[in-house]
């Protein structure tokens, strides 16, 4: 098995199709074919499941490509350190629910890190598929919550995907809206009173289930309901349609001036919020410290 097949299969998995992968790899499709076939006859595994519509990665492909993304990583950084005379890269990456307390640890982390060569990813996304590239090796890991609807659920897939849930902090469920919202001036509110009100909830894709939302209290029904999958928007939509949507209540207030508040919303419920890796693998460096940083968020730390 090569690297250059490795290359391959990675290829043909991110873009879903052997013809568009043989175009981006400058090969005809029946090479590429042969060259996919000859690695899993050699793995012992169909890393592909091949019809009409393309090709999908099957349970045990997914595995395979996991390690197959490390081994091309590491193999790129060896180019850059002894090949090109280039110092070496550093490569980190994170998946994680929409939390902007997420995207401004990783910022911190950025700035921490202040050397010329790296290759950070942040991809904000569905709790699925944040078990999924974590599982893949795709992201270093993952950032969720647990909370009483949802724990039972994502605990047996997180052990299913062979991954652990470490817990950060825990916080208490708070109503995003606008300040000019007919409900801004209450110092605590009931899910009774959101009634009347839209209630925003992110995309789970194929996953639209109390289980993974990123939202509390999904299996409470809503008269009126938007999905949507863009942070920037859920603001929008806040201040545009008087509608709301439930967090952790951790919300820097320097991102949009007074225009968004977070009120307490007073029912039985917790968000522990963590972060998930691979059964077995230790916190990088820069895990250590996006972890440090993430931590400086914990709504207790000043209580």
């Amino acid at each position: 098995m090569t690297i250059q097949q490795l290359k391959y299969a990675v290829a043909v998995a991110e873009t879903g199709s052997i013809t568009e992968a043989a175009k981006q790899l400058y090969l005809s499709q029946p090479s590429l074919s042969n060259a996919i076939r000859d690695m899993e006859a050699e793995a012992g595994i169909s890393i592909f499941s091949r019809s009409r519509a393309g090709v999908t990665v099957t349970k045990e492909g997914a595995e395979f490509l996991g390690y197959a993304r490390q081994v091309l990583q590491q193999m790129e950084l060896l180019e850059d350190r002894y090949l090109a005379g280039l110092p070496r890269k550093t490569r980190f990456a994170v998946s994680t629910q929409h939390y902007t307390f997420t995207e401004n640890a990783f910022v911190d982390l950025v700035k921490r890190f202040g050397q010329d060569r790296y290759a950070f990813y942040f991809n904000e996304t569905g709790t699925h598929q944040i078990l999924e590239d974590v599982k893949n090796r795709v992201s270093d890991l993952g950032i969720l919550h647990l909370s009483n609807e949802n724990e039972a659920v994502l605990r047996k897939t997180i052990e299913e995907d062979r991954l652990r849930f470490f817990p950060l902090f825990s916080a208490s469920p708070h109503v995003f809206l606008s300040r000019d919202h007919p409900l801004a001036g209450k110092a605590v509110l009931r899910l009774a009173d959101l009634q009347p009100y839209p209630r925003l909830n992110f995309v789970q894709g194929d996953y639209e289930s109390v289980y993974f939302s990123e939202e509390l209290f999904r299996s409470v029904p809503a008269e009126k309901e938007i999905r949507l999958n863009d942070r920037g928007a859920i603001v929008n939509f806040m201040i545009g349609l008087q509608a709301y949507t439930i967090s952790s209540g951790i919300f820097p207030r320097y991102l949009h001036g007074d225009s968004i508040i977070a009120v307490p919303l007073r029912e039985e419920e917790q968000m522990q919020i963590g972060y998930v890796m691979p059964e077995g693998q230790e916190l990088s460096e820069l895990g250590r410290i996006y972890i440090s940083e993430l931590k400086k968020y914990d709504p207790q730390k000043d209580a």
